[in-house]
């Protein structure tokens, strides 16, 4: 198998953890009661030794064969989203690294269920949202714009008119649309989540 279908390959598998991901946070609307108790439905299929040893081994798999692809390609950048699939794979690798990190440190130095408040905890406290709300956000627009960059490569066919180009626009234009109202519902609307004294240690407070 070449790097490439090995890349390929194990961002299918990430991504189906996205998604999963991604509308556990839509449950924020509902306030973090609704978002601990979808994930603690979605955490019954992964929270195990053999999905998390998969997921694990597919974000490492992703960042060095996206990596070495980078290396291989960096000379053959021809479009916009030639070099968008090369920035939004370059801050996802990064943006793994820190929050798996993060995480594993929340879980298994700092002893916190690695739940809603752990991840909204930068979100919805000052100073410190002024780095995560663009931090996450990125993150969340990355996604998309890179499968709108590998879309826009593989797909060979129109969509209701719209030509694969188009499509790729539209997807990268989802991204910024499902980033800002994921952000809108993490942080309480903007108010602010109050956020329970065992999961301010994460800020300092």
């Amino acid at each position: 198998m070449t790097i490439k279908k090995i890349h390929y390959v194990s961002g299918l598998t990430i991504s189906v953890f996205i998604g999963l991901h991604l509308f556990n946070h839509f449950m924020s609307f509902w306030g973090p009661a609704a978002h601990i108790s979808t994930m603690e439905t979605i955490r019954l299929v992964y929270r195990n030794v053999f999905v998390e040893t998969l997921l694990l081994l597919a974000v490492l798999t992703q960042i060095v064969s996206g990596i070495r692809l980078f290396i291989r390609k960096r000379t053959e950048v021809y479009g916009p989203f030639d070099r968008l699939q090369i920035f939004t794979g370059l801050y996802l690798a990064l943006f793994l690294v820190i929050h798996l990190s993060a995480v594993m440190t929340g879980r298994f130095v700092l002893r916190l269920d690695t739940n809603f408040y752990f991840g909204a905890a930068g979100l919805n406290t000052f100073p410190f949202n002024l780095f995560f709300i663009p931090y996450y956000s990125l993150a969340m627009i990355s996604v998309f714009g890179h499968v709108a960059a590998v879309h826009k490569n593989k797909m060979k066919r129109s969509v209701l008119g719209a030509s694969p180009g188009q499509q790729a626009v539209w997807i990268l234009i989802c991204g910024f649309v499902i980033s800002g109202i994921l952000i809108y519902g993490l942080t309480n609307r903007f108010n602010g989540f109050q956020i329970p004294k065992e999961y301010k240690v994460l800020t300092g407070n």
